[in-house]
């Protein structure tokens, strides 16, 4: 991965974090959803429910950003609809960012806020999952709680998923004139915030190198008009290489999470719905394993 200078780095990472600033936290929430601010241990944490429903289980959310941007509050939509979706209580986490706080730092905070979730609730009522970067940290979780002897969720569920740091992916070519929302510019950018020096091809920087032997079923999204396609794909071949129940989903003509559009757009409903689904499904078979 070519290094961008500091000062074009430092300004496509403001550029991102203004995005999320003014553009991503105007999208319509609808008026049933419940927000509570809270913590998992030290972790600021956003509680997301949906009035009139009776949760079933608890889901770690980690969101997205790059690693570089966002909140659990402007990027709410992607959990507050698999909320909706799985009717579940959608835990948020509010990580450290980069380049304030590089690798290992937001995969930290993510086991921290694992860890403490345990001594809250039974381990068969947790999911966890994440969007974009989020998706990232949320693979590098359980590789971590597995190494680290902790028992793991009952699923987990990512949306596009940057699983290669080192940006090999073909998609990053053949998707670059359709992806209408991600660049390769920006996310090398923000890449080479989040790694500090670390070198992209380890384990729990990029998930696609990890021995992942042993994780729980994991549903993959992506959308077929984004350059981290081949993140998506590539990792779910690794994840069937190591024997987990994985199942991959690819929405022809959609872009980088295009599950926060919610139910305005058809794919983005039928991609909740399977969400939604595969949680409870996951949920309703606790204990059989």
């Amino acid at each position: 991965m070519t290094i961008v200078d500091t000062n074009k780095m430092t300004e496509l990472i403001d550029r991102q974090r203004r995005f999320f600033t003014e553009v991503m936290a105007f999208r319509p929430i609808a008026d049933d959803v419940r927000l509570r601010d809270t913590a998992l241990g030290a972790i600021p944490t956003l509680e997301v429910t949906i009035e009139g429903t009776r949760p079933s289980g608890v889901m770690l959310w980690i969101h997205g950003g790059a690693f570089v941007a966002g909140s659990p509050r402007n990027t709410l939509a992607p959990a507050a609809n698999v909320a909706r979706a799985a009717r579940t209580r959608v835990l948020s986490i509010d990580y450290r960012l980069a380049p304030e706080h590089p690798h290992p730092a937001p995969l930290d905070d993510a086991l921290a806020a694992y860890r403490a979730l345990l001594d809250e609730v039974p381990i068969d009522e947790i999911t966890v999952g994440g969007e974009s970067a989020g998706g990232t940290l949320a693979l590098g979780l359980l590789v971590a709680a597995r190494d680290a002897g902790l028992p793991l969720p009952r699923a987990a569920v990512v949306f596009s998923p940057a699983s290669d740091l080192t940006m090999a992916g073909e998609s990053y070519r053949t998707k670059a004139t359709v992806d209408p929302v991600v660049t390769a510019e920006a996310l090398q950018a923000a890449f080479h915030a989040y790694l500090g020096g670390t070198n992209a091809g380890r384990p729990l920087v990029s998930p696609l190198f990890a021995d992942l032997a042993g994780l729980p079923p994991t549903l993959v999204q992506a959308g077929s008009h984004e350059v981290l396609l081949d993140d998506a794909t590539r990792l779910a071949s690794r994840l069937a290489a190591a024997d987990v129940a994985v199942t991959l989903e690819v929405t022809p003509g959609m872009s980088h999470v295009f599950q926060a559009k919610g139910s305005e757009v058809p794919e983005a409903a039928w991609a909740l719905e399977n969400v939604g689904r595969f949680l409870r499904q996951s949920l309703d078979n606790r204990g059989s394993a």
